[in-house]
């Protein structure tokens, strides 16, 4: 599945692509889409096939699933 991370700062999703890279995931930075509000506009973009909740770090602020209907919000922190 294919999902979008908000976060509180620039430096939290920093920490999180570092993370995410660790465990072999590839993660992409971008600005969050206009639909998806976030403190610090900075989104991450990233595909997995295993448990999402093995990912959730307190950094996120959202967490949203990429469906083919738009978003769909799996966690709010």
């Amino acid at each position: 599945m294919k999902y979008i991370a908000t976060f509180y700062t620039h430096s939290g999703a920093v920490k999180y692509r570092r993370y995410m890279e660790r465990k072999n995931i590839d993660i992409e930075l971008m600005p969050v889409p206009r639909e998806l509000s976030s403190n610090c506009g900075i989104g991450a973009q990233f595909m997995l096939d295993e448990d999402i909740r093995l990912y959730i770090s307190e950094d996120i602020e959202k967490l949203f699933q990429i469906t083919q209907d738009g978003y769909k919000l799996m966690l709010e922190n």
